[in-house]
Protein backbone atom coordinates (compact mmCIF):
# COMPACT_ATOMS: atom_id res chain seq x y z
CA UNK A 1 0.00 0.00 0.00
CA UNK A 2 1.23 3.45 -0.83
CA UNK A 3 0.49 6.89 0.53
CA UNK A 4 -2.20 8.58 -1.54
CA UNK A 5 -1.38 11.67 -3.55
CA UNK A 6 -3.46 14.83 -3.16
CA UNK A 7 -6.83 14.76 -4.88
CA UNK A 8 -10.03 16.78 -4.91
CA UNK A 9 -12.42 13.83 -4.93
CA UNK A 10 -15.26 13.41 -2.45
CA UNK A 11 -16.30 10.30 -0.60
CA UNK A 12 -18.89 8.87 1.75
CA UNK A 13 -18.42 7.59 5.21
CA UNK A 14 -17.22 4.14 6.21
CA UNK A 15 -16.84 2.93 9.76
CA UNK A 16 -15.59 0.19 12.03
CA UNK A 17 -16.91 -2.38 14.44
CA UNK A 18 -15.82 -5.46 16.30
CA UNK A 19 -16.66 -9.14 16.50
CA UNK A 20 -16.00 -11.97 14.06
CA UNK A 21 -16.94 -12.15 10.41
CA UNK A 22 -15.48 -13.22 7.09
CA UNK A 23 -16.88 -10.06 5.38
CA UNK A 24 -16.78 -12.02 2.14
CA UNK A 25 -13.84 -14.15 1.11
CA UNK A 26 -10.41 -13.20 -0.10
CA UNK A 27 -9.58 -13.38 -3.80
CA UNK A 28 -6.81 -15.24 -5.58
CA UNK A 29 -6.97 -13.74 -9.08
CA UNK A 30 -4.61 -11.10 -10.41
CA UNK A 31 -5.11 -7.76 -8.68
CA UNK A 32 -6.39 -9.44 -5.54
CA UNK A 33 -3.30 -8.79 -3.44
CA UNK A 34 -4.28 -5.24 -2.48
CA UNK A 35 -7.86 -6.34 -1.73
CA UNK A 36 -6.67 -9.19 0.49
CA UNK A 37 -4.43 -6.83 2.43
CA UNK A 38 -7.32 -4.43 2.94
CA UNK A 39 -9.56 -7.33 3.97
CA UNK A 40 -7.06 -8.47 6.60
CA UNK A 41 -6.77 -4.93 7.98
CA UNK A 42 -10.55 -4.58 8.04
CA UNK A 43 -10.99 -7.82 9.93
CA UNK A 44 -8.38 -6.85 12.50
CA UNK A 45 -10.06 -3.47 12.95
CA UNK A 46 -13.45 -5.12 13.38
CA UNK A 47 -12.37 -7.95 15.66
CA UNK A 48 -9.33 -6.64 17.45
CA UNK A 49 -6.06 -8.62 17.34
CA UNK A 50 -6.32 -11.86 15.33
CA UNK A 51 -3.93 -14.79 14.77
CA UNK A 52 -3.11 -15.90 11.24
CA UNK A 53 -5.17 -19.08 11.56
CA UNK A 54 -8.27 -17.02 12.41
CA UNK A 55 -7.65 -14.65 9.51
CA UNK A 56 -7.32 -17.63 7.18
CA UNK A 57 -10.60 -19.08 8.43
CA UNK A 58 -12.46 -15.78 8.11
CA UNK A 59 -11.17 -14.99 4.62
CA UNK A 60 -11.16 -18.49 3.15
CA UNK A 61 -7.53 -18.01 2.17
CA UNK A 62 -4.78 -20.47 3.02
CA UNK A 63 -2.59 -19.96 6.07
CA UNK A 64 0.38 -19.65 3.69
CA UNK A 65 -1.32 -16.79 1.82
CA UNK A 66 -2.29 -15.05 5.07
CA UNK A 67 1.30 -15.43 6.32
CA UNK A 68 2.56 -13.61 3.22
CA UNK A 69 -0.06 -10.88 3.68
CA UNK A 70 0.84 -10.36 7.33
CA UNK A 71 4.54 -10.19 6.45
CA UNK A 72 3.85 -7.44 3.92
CA UNK A 73 1.64 -5.52 6.35
CA UNK A 74 4.30 -5.83 9.06
CA UNK A 75 6.96 -4.59 6.65
CA UNK A 76 4.78 -1.59 5.82
CA UNK A 77 4.28 -0.86 9.51
CA UNK A 78 0.50 -1.35 9.42
CA UNK A 79 0.26 -4.29 11.84
CA UNK A 80 2.31 -5.45 14.82
CA UNK A 81 2.57 -8.81 16.56
CA UNK A 82 1.25 -8.99 20.09
CA UNK A 83 2.61 -11.29 22.78
CA UNK A 84 1.86 -15.00 22.20
CA UNK A 85 -1.34 -16.30 23.78
CA UNK A 86 -1.64 -19.85 25.11
CA UNK A 87 -5.00 -21.41 24.33
CA UNK A 88 -6.73 -24.25 26.09
CA UNK A 89 -5.24 -26.76 23.64
CA UNK A 90 -2.40 -26.71 21.13
CA UNK A 91 0.51 -24.35 20.67
CA UNK A 92 0.42 -20.67 21.64
CA UNK A 93 -0.77 -18.34 18.87
CA UNK A 94 0.33 -14.79 18.04
CA UNK A 95 -2.43 -12.20 17.53
CA UNK A 96 -1.72 -9.37 15.10
CA UNK A 97 -3.06 -5.88 15.83
CA UNK A 98 -3.22 -2.61 13.95
CA UNK A 99 -0.16 -0.45 14.47
CA UNK A 100 -1.75 2.85 15.60
CA UNK A 101 1.11 4.87 14.12
CA UNK A 102 1.03 2.92 10.86
CA UNK A 103 -0.95 5.78 9.33
CA UNK A 104 -2.50 8.98 10.65
CA UNK A 105 -5.53 10.89 9.44
CA UNK A 106 -6.84 14.42 9.86
CA UNK A 107 -10.52 15.09 10.50
CA UNK A 108 -11.87 18.59 9.94
CA UNK A 109 -15.27 19.93 10.97
CA UNK A 110 -16.31 23.22 9.40
CA UNK A 111 -19.39 24.63 11.10
CA UNK A 112 -21.36 27.86 11.18
CA UNK A 113 -19.70 28.97 14.42
CA UNK A 114 -16.38 27.09 14.63
CA UNK A 115 -13.85 24.88 12.88
CA UNK A 116 -12.27 21.85 14.55
CA UNK A 117 -9.38 19.60 13.60
CA UNK A 118 -8.50 16.19 15.03
CA UNK A 119 -5.47 14.04 14.28
CA UNK A 120 -6.30 10.34 14.59
CA UNK A 121 -4.17 7.22 14.39
CA UNK A 122 -4.90 4.10 12.34
CA UNK A 123 -6.93 2.60 15.19
CA UNK A 124 -9.07 5.73 15.54
CA UNK A 125 -7.36 7.11 18.64
CA UNK A 126 -7.17 10.91 18.95
CA UNK A 127 -3.62 12.26 19.05
CA UNK A 128 -4.33 15.99 18.92
CA UNK A 129 -7.28 18.37 18.67
CA UNK A 130 -7.58 22.06 17.76
CA UNK A 131 -10.59 24.41 17.57
CA UNK A 132 -11.21 27.97 16.40
CA UNK A 133 -14.44 29.89 16.97
CA UNK A 134 -15.72 32.60 14.65
CA UNK A 135 -18.86 34.61 14.03
CA UNK A 136 -19.35 33.05 10.60
CA UNK A 137 -17.15 30.96 8.28
CA UNK A 138 -15.26 32.83 5.55
CA UNK A 139 -13.71 30.33 3.08
CA UNK A 140 -10.19 31.74 2.83
CA UNK A 141 -9.88 32.31 6.57
CA UNK A 142 -11.15 28.83 7.44
CA UNK A 143 -8.85 27.10 4.96
CA UNK A 144 -5.87 29.16 6.14
CA UNK A 145 -6.51 28.02 9.73
CA UNK A 146 -7.03 24.38 8.74
CA UNK A 147 -3.97 24.18 6.46
CA UNK A 148 -1.75 25.96 8.98
CA UNK A 149 -2.86 23.76 11.86
CA UNK A 150 -2.36 20.59 9.83
CA UNK A 151 1.16 21.65 8.88
CA UNK A 152 2.01 22.42 12.52
CA UNK A 153 0.69 19.02 13.64
CA UNK A 154 2.65 17.28 10.88
CA UNK A 155 5.82 19.04 11.99
CA UNK A 156 5.24 17.70 15.48
CA UNK A 157 4.93 14.12 14.20
CA UNK A 158 8.09 14.13 12.13
CA UNK A 159 8.83 13.96 8.41
CA UNK A 160 8.70 10.18 8.16
CA UNK A 161 5.09 9.74 9.31
CA UNK A 162 2.57 8.30 6.82
CA UNK A 163 -0.75 10.12 6.38
CA UNK A 164 -3.90 8.67 4.86
CA UNK A 165 -5.20 12.17 4.16
CA UNK A 166 -7.78 14.70 5.31
CA UNK A 167 -11.51 14.14 5.78
CA UNK A 168 -13.72 17.23 5.87
CA UNK A 169 -17.17 17.24 7.49
CA UNK A 170 -19.01 20.36 6.31
CA UNK A 171 -22.64 21.44 5.92
CA UNK A 172 -23.72 21.44 2.30
CA UNK A 173 -24.58 24.80 0.69
CA UNK A 174 -23.13 26.93 3.47
CA UNK A 175 -23.72 30.11 1.47
CA UNK A 176 -27.49 29.76 1.90
CA UNK A 177 -27.27 30.42 5.64
CA UNK A 178 -25.65 33.86 5.62
CA UNK A 179 -28.72 35.66 6.94
CA UNK A 180 -29.40 33.02 9.57
CA UNK A 181 -25.88 33.25 11.03
CA UNK A 182 -25.94 37.06 10.82
CA UNK A 183 -23.15 37.26 8.25
CA UNK A 184 -22.85 40.50 6.24
CA UNK A 185 -24.29 40.29 2.71
CA UNK A 186 -21.98 38.44 0.35
CA UNK A 187 -19.57 37.20 3.06
CA UNK A 188 -20.47 33.53 2.54
CA UNK A 189 -20.93 33.67 -1.23
CA UNK A 190 -17.40 32.36 -1.66
CA UNK A 191 -18.57 28.90 -0.56
CA UNK A 192 -20.82 28.60 -3.62
CA UNK A 193 -17.98 27.67 -5.99
CA UNK A 194 -15.27 26.92 -3.46
CA UNK A 195 -13.53 23.57 -3.99
CA UNK A 196 -12.45 22.91 -0.44
CA UNK A 197 -11.08 19.43 -1.22
CA UNK A 198 -8.95 20.75 -4.04
CA UNK A 199 -7.74 23.77 -2.08
CA UNK A 200 -6.75 21.79 1.02
CA UNK A 201 -5.12 19.16 -1.18
CA UNK A 202 -3.11 21.86 -2.94
CA UNK A 203 -1.97 23.53 0.30
CA UNK A 204 -1.14 20.36 2.23
CA UNK A 205 -0.28 17.80 -0.46
CA UNK A 206 -2.66 15.32 1.22
CA UNK A 207 -5.65 13.50 -0.21
CA UNK A 208 -8.80 15.33 0.85
CA UNK A 209 -12.27 13.78 1.02
CA UNK A 210 -15.55 15.53 1.87
CA UNK A 211 -18.77 14.47 3.59
CA UNK A 212 -21.86 16.23 4.90
CA UNK A 213 -21.21 17.08 8.56
CA UNK A 214 -24.23 15.35 10.07
CA UNK A 215 -23.62 12.27 7.89
CA UNK A 216 -20.03 12.19 9.14
CA UNK A 217 -21.25 12.41 12.75
CA UNK A 218 -23.61 9.50 12.13
CA UNK A 219 -20.74 7.48 10.68
CA UNK A 220 -18.58 8.25 13.70
CA UNK A 221 -21.37 7.01 15.99
CA UNK A 222 -21.30 3.71 14.10
CA UNK A 223 -17.52 3.47 14.18
CA UNK A 224 -16.78 4.48 17.76
CA UNK A 225 -19.93 3.75 19.77
CA UNK A 226 -22.07 1.15 18.03
CA UNK A 227 -18.98 -0.64 16.72
CA UNK A 228 -20.44 -1.61 13.36
CA UNK A 229 -23.64 -3.24 14.61
CA UNK A 230 -26.05 -4.24 11.87
CA UNK A 231 -28.90 -1.96 12.89
CA UNK A 232 -31.49 0.32 11.34
CA UNK A 233 -31.14 3.78 12.83
CA UNK A 234 -32.23 7.38 12.48
CA UNK A 235 -29.56 9.70 13.84
CA UNK A 236 -29.95 13.41 14.62
CA UNK A 237 -27.12 15.76 15.49
CA UNK A 238 -28.07 19.03 17.19
CA UNK A 239 -25.49 21.65 16.22
CA UNK A 240 -25.82 25.23 15.10
CA UNK A 241 -28.43 23.60 12.88
CA UNK A 242 -29.95 20.18 13.37
CA UNK A 243 -29.09 17.51 10.80
CA UNK A 244 -28.96 13.78 10.63
CA UNK A 245 -28.11 10.47 9.04
CA UNK A 246 -29.86 7.25 8.09
CA UNK A 247 -28.47 3.76 8.69
CA UNK A 248 -29.96 0.58 7.19
CA UNK A 249 -28.58 -2.86 8.01
CA UNK A 250 -25.54 -1.25 9.55
CA UNK A 251 -24.67 0.75 6.43
CA UNK A 252 -24.69 4.52 6.33
CA UNK A 253 -26.78 5.79 3.42
CA UNK A 254 -25.49 8.70 1.36
CA UNK A 255 -28.37 9.20 -1.09
CA UNK A 256 -28.11 10.18 -4.75
CA UNK A 257 -26.63 13.62 -3.92
CA UNK A 258 -24.96 12.71 -0.60
CA UNK A 259 -27.78 14.39 1.30
CA UNK A 260 -29.68 11.38 2.65
CA UNK A 261 -30.86 11.98 6.20
CA UNK A 262 -31.37 15.74 5.72
CA UNK A 263 -33.59 15.68 8.78
CA UNK A 264 -33.13 19.35 9.50
CA UNK A 265 -35.55 20.01 6.66
CA UNK A 266 -38.27 17.81 8.18
CA UNK A 267 -41.53 19.81 8.44
CA UNK A 268 -42.85 20.11 12.01
CA UNK A 269 -45.40 22.17 13.93
CA UNK A 270 -44.41 23.55 17.34
CA UNK A 271 -46.69 25.82 19.33
CA UNK A 272 -48.99 26.12 16.35
CA UNK A 273 -46.15 27.41 14.13
CA UNK A 274 -45.16 25.52 11.00
CA UNK A 275 -41.50 25.25 10.18
CA UNK A 276 -38.62 22.81 9.84
CA UNK A 277 -36.72 20.89 12.48
CA UNK A 278 -33.81 23.35 12.18
CA UNK A 279 -36.07 26.20 13.32
CA UNK A 280 -36.80 24.53 16.67
CA UNK A 281 -34.01 22.03 17.47
CA UNK A 282 -30.94 24.04 16.48
CA UNK A 283 -28.50 25.78 18.79
CA UNK A 284 -28.82 29.00 16.82
CA UNK A 285 -32.42 29.16 18.01
CA UNK A 286 -31.26 28.77 21.61
CA UNK A 287 -28.50 31.33 21.08
CA UNK A 288 -30.99 33.94 19.90
CA UNK A 289 -33.43 33.20 22.71
CA UNK A 290 -30.70 33.63 25.31
CA UNK A 291 -29.58 36.90 23.72
CA UNK A 292 -33.15 38.24 23.68
CA UNK A 293 -33.46 37.39 27.38
CA UNK A 294 -30.30 39.36 28.13
CA UNK A 295 -28.17 36.27 28.87
CA UNK A 296 -24.68 35.34 27.74
CA UNK A 297 -25.39 33.75 24.36
CA UNK A 298 -21.67 33.02 23.83
CA UNK A 299 -22.06 30.08 26.22
CA UNK A 300 -24.09 28.26 23.57
CA UNK A 301 -20.88 27.93 21.57
CA UNK A 302 -19.08 26.23 24.48
CA UNK A 303 -20.35 22.63 24.47
CA UNK A 304 -18.17 21.70 27.44
CA UNK A 305 -19.30 24.62 29.57
CA UNK A 306 -21.91 24.98 32.31
CA UNK A 307 -25.20 26.08 30.78
CA UNK A 308 -27.17 26.53 34.00
CA UNK A 309 -27.03 30.31 33.61
CA UNK A 310 -28.97 30.03 30.34
CA UNK A 311 -32.21 29.36 32.21
CA UNK A 312 -35.12 29.85 31.77
CA UNK A 313 -34.50 30.11 28.00
CA UNK A 314 -32.77 26.72 28.03
CA UNK A 315 -35.82 24.89 29.43
CA UNK A 316 -38.14 26.53 26.90
CA UNK A 317 -35.78 25.56 24.09
CA UNK A 318 -35.52 21.94 25.31
CA UNK A 319 -39.32 21.63 25.41
CA UNK A 320 -39.75 23.04 21.90
CA UNK A 321 -36.83 21.08 20.48
CA UNK A 322 -38.11 17.86 22.03
CA UNK A 323 -41.53 18.42 20.46
CA UNK A 324 -39.94 18.93 17.03
CA UNK A 325 -37.58 15.97 17.47
CA UNK A 326 -40.44 13.70 18.53
CA UNK A 327 -42.40 14.56 15.39
CA UNK A 328 -39.34 13.84 13.27
CA UNK A 329 -38.67 10.49 14.93
CA UNK A 330 -42.28 9.34 14.67
CA UNK A 331 -42.35 10.29 10.98
CA UNK A 332 -39.12 8.38 10.42
CA UNK A 333 -40.43 5.31 12.23
CA UNK A 334 -43.53 5.33 10.03
CA UNK A 335 -41.45 5.42 6.84
CA UNK A 336 -38.54 3.08 7.58
CA UNK A 337 -39.51 1.12 10.70
CA UNK A 338 -36.34 2.16 12.52
CA UNK A 339 -35.62 0.26 15.73
CA UNK A 340 -33.07 2.77 17.01
CA UNK A 341 -33.16 6.56 17.28
CA UNK A 342 -30.03 8.39 18.41
CA UNK A 343 -29.77 12.06 19.34
CA UNK A 344 -26.39 13.70 19.82
CA UNK A 345 -25.16 17.26 19.66
CA UNK A 346 -22.65 19.98 20.43
CA UNK A 347 -24.01 20.55 23.94
CA UNK A 348 -23.03 19.54 27.47
CA UNK A 349 -23.85 15.95 28.36
CA UNK A 350 -26.36 16.86 31.09
CA UNK A 351 -28.23 19.08 28.62
CA UNK A 352 -28.19 16.32 25.98
CA UNK A 353 -29.65 13.84 28.49
CA UNK A 354 -32.41 16.32 29.38
CA UNK A 355 -33.19 16.77 25.70
CA UNK A 356 -33.35 13.02 25.07
CA UNK A 357 -35.63 12.43 28.05
CA UNK A 358 -37.90 15.30 27.00
CA UNK A 359 -38.04 13.80 23.49
CA UNK A 360 -39.06 10.41 24.91
CA UNK A 361 -41.89 12.05 26.86
CA UNK A 362 -43.00 14.07 23.82
CA UNK A 363 -42.95 10.94 21.65
CA UNK A 364 -45.10 9.05 24.15
CA UNK A 365 -47.85 11.66 23.70
CA UNK A 366 -48.30 10.71 20.03
CA UNK A 367 -50.69 8.06 18.78
CA UNK A 368 -48.18 5.34 17.89
CA UNK A 369 -50.71 2.73 16.86
CA UNK A 370 -49.40 0.70 13.93
CA UNK A 371 -45.76 1.57 14.60
CA UNK A 372 -43.20 -0.89 15.91
CA UNK A 373 -41.53 0.12 19.20
CA UNK A 374 -38.23 1.98 18.89
CA UNK A 375 -35.56 3.14 21.31
CA UNK A 376 -34.53 6.78 21.76
CA UNK A 377 -30.99 7.01 23.12
CA UNK A 378 -28.30 9.70 23.47
CA UNK A 379 -25.33 9.58 21.15
CA UNK A 380 -21.90 8.91 22.58
CA UNK A 381 -19.50 11.39 20.99
CA UNK A 382 -21.01 14.85 21.38
CA UNK A 383 -19.09 17.80 19.99
CA UNK A 384 -16.33 15.64 18.47
CA UNK A 385 -18.60 13.42 16.36
CA UNK A 386 -18.31 15.42 13.14
CA UNK A 387 -14.53 15.81 13.16
CA UNK A 388 -14.02 12.16 14.12
CA UNK A 389 -16.31 11.13 11.28
CA UNK A 390 -14.20 13.22 8.95
CA UNK A 391 -11.01 11.52 10.12
CA UNK A 392 -12.48 8.13 9.29
CA UNK A 393 -12.93 9.05 5.61
CA UNK A 394 -9.30 8.78 4.46
CA UNK A 395 -8.50 5.86 6.78
CA UNK A 396 -11.21 3.67 5.35
CA UNK A 397 -10.71 4.96 1.83
CA UNK A 398 -7.07 3.85 2.08
CA UNK A 399 -7.27 0.69 4.16
CA UNK A 400 -10.79 -0.80 4.10
CA UNK A 401 -11.74 -3.69 1.84
CA UNK A 402 -14.83 -1.84 0.61
CA UNK A 403 -16.66 1.45 1.18
CA UNK A 404 -19.10 -0.08 3.68
CA UNK A 405 -17.18 -3.16 4.76
CA UNK A 406 -16.72 -1.84 8.28
CA UNK A 407 -20.42 -1.23 8.82
CA UNK A 408 -21.40 -4.89 8.68
CA UNK A 409 -22.59 -6.95 11.62
CA UNK A 410 -20.08 -9.44 12.94
CA UNK A 411 -21.73 -12.68 14.06
CA UNK A 412 -20.04 -14.42 16.96
CA UNK A 413 -18.52 -17.83 16.32
CA UNK A 414 -18.20 -20.16 19.27
CA UNK A 415 -15.40 -22.02 17.50
CA UNK A 416 -13.18 -18.99 17.12
CA UNK A 417 -9.62 -19.33 18.30
CA UNK A 418 -9.65 -15.64 19.22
Amino acid sequence: MQEIAATDSSAGMSNGGQGLSHLGGGVNQAGGRAYNERLALSLIRLNGPLPKAELARLTGLTVQTITQIIRRLEAEGLVVANAPVRGRVGQPYVPFALNPLGALSFGVKIGRRSAEIVLCDLAGGVIAKERRAYAYPVPDEVVRFVAGTIQALRNGQGAGQRYAGIGVAVPFELWKWAEVVDAPPGKLDGWRDFNIAGELGRRTGLATLVSNDATAACGAELAYVLRGQSIDMMYIFVGSFAGGGVVLNGSLLQGRTGNAGALGSMPVVVGGRRGQLIHHASLLTLERAVAQAGGDSALVNLPEGNWSSLEPALTVWIDNAADALAQTLVSGAAVMDFAHMRIDGALPRPVLLRLVEATRLATARFDLQGLSPFEIEPGGLGQDARALGGAMLPLFNSFAAAQDVLLKDIPKDEGSAA
